[in-house]
């Protein structure tokens, strides 16, 4: 039976934190780990240029990011990492996808409605600052997951959509120019966590308050004795479940810690000491793999050598299946 392939995106812009970690790179690493499954992960490195226009962020994302999925343990043996400008058969199915793609679909898209929404509101002109790159966006994510017919697309619930335009833009090349993809499906975790970050906002670069995955033991330390809490005084009992300290706690820590904690809040532990065990148990969990990500990035070749042979990896499914794609639309060698 052909395994599945299920396709994962991280886009370039920003160094990776404790939400990114919980929400998508350790249940990711976990599936790699599934021989069931055939998994694709990949930089997406085009996409950063949608958004970040610093060259030097967009360089040094990729490597700190390249780096931090390798630290953490992805099996590259079991799956295919590779930096989505490494494939050049993308950019040329995108094209194709274009001559596809209905403008009617790329209108109702949530990020260029959005975009439009707040330029009406400030007065400005309906496209102000909307460059194709934002508008078209859909259009290289559908390249993206069609490249390599994955079955299924694991995303935040403001991706669905995304996800749908691909099923839609296949189908009508399928029915323009015969069967070459399958319909991909949106996957939505619910069980999976979106951590609350230092002022108990959603932890996001555009907020500025994550906690960055790999500080160093003492700014570790520092950043979570930040996170906001209210005054009660120790001994005075604190509600767990509008805590970011607990919230944190329940990502990192075993069922049986989760049932302690909410007693000791119950018990009502002083937010210092809550911390410090915080402190403990999420240097625990990424002690090691600290000391592998700075050994990495200490080691740039190394990285560049594991993407490189994800790009040889991957461009065994892109090749084949691009030179299909042309002879269908009728670019192919005369006579």
């Amino acid at each position: 039976m052909a395994k599945s392939r299920i396709l994962t995106g991280i886009t370039t812009t920003g160094t990776p934190h404790l939400g990114n970690y919980v929400g998508a790179i350790r249940p990711a690493i976990a599936a790699s780990q599934n021989q069931d499954n055939l998994s694709f992960y990949f930089l997406a490195d085009f996409h950063a240029l949608i958004k970040c226009q610093d060259p030097e962020q967009v360089h040094q994302s990729t490597m700190e990011i390249a780096a931090t999925w390798l630290a953490l343990g992805l099996d590259t043996d079991n799956v295919v990492f590779y930096r989505q400008s490494d494939i050049p058969e993308i950019p040329e199915l995108c094209w194709m996808l274009n001559c596809m793609a209905a403008k009617g679909l790329m209108n109702r898209a949530h990020a260029y409605k959005a975009a439009v929404a707040a330029n009406q509101e400030a007065g400005e002109d309906t496209d102000y600052g909307v460059t194709m790159g934002l508008y078209s966006y859909p259009v290289l994510m559908a390249a993206d997951i069609l490249m390599f017919n994955a079955n299924k697309v694991p995303v935040g619930k403001d991706q669905i959509q995304h996800v749908e335009m691909a099923r839609d833009i296949a189908a009508r090349f399928n029915h323009h120019y015969g069967q070459h993809f399958v319909a991909p499906e949106a996957v939505v975790d619910d069980k999976v966590a979106v951590l609350q970050g230092l002022d108990g906002r959603k932890m996001s670069k555009s907020y500025g308050n994550t906690i960055p995955l790999f500080l160093t033991e003492k700014q570790l330390k520092k950043h979570i004795n930040k996170i906001k809490t209210n005054l009660l005084e120790p001994g005075e009992p604190k509600d767990p479940d509008s805590s970011t300290v607990f919230q944190i706690w329940q990502a990192f820590a075993s069922e049986q810690q989760t049932v302690d904690m909410r007693q000791a809040f119950a018990d009502g532990i002083a937010w210092g000491e809550a911390k410090k065990q915080l402190f403990e148990l999420v240097n625990g969990e990424l002690a090691e793999a600290r000391e592998r990500y700075n050994e990495l990035l200490a080691n740039p070749a190394a990285i560049e050598e594991k993407l490189q042979q994800g790009a040889e990896k991957a461009r065994s499914f892109s090749s084949p299946l691009l030179a299909k794609c042309r002879k269908s639309v009728g670019i192919r060698p005369i006579g």
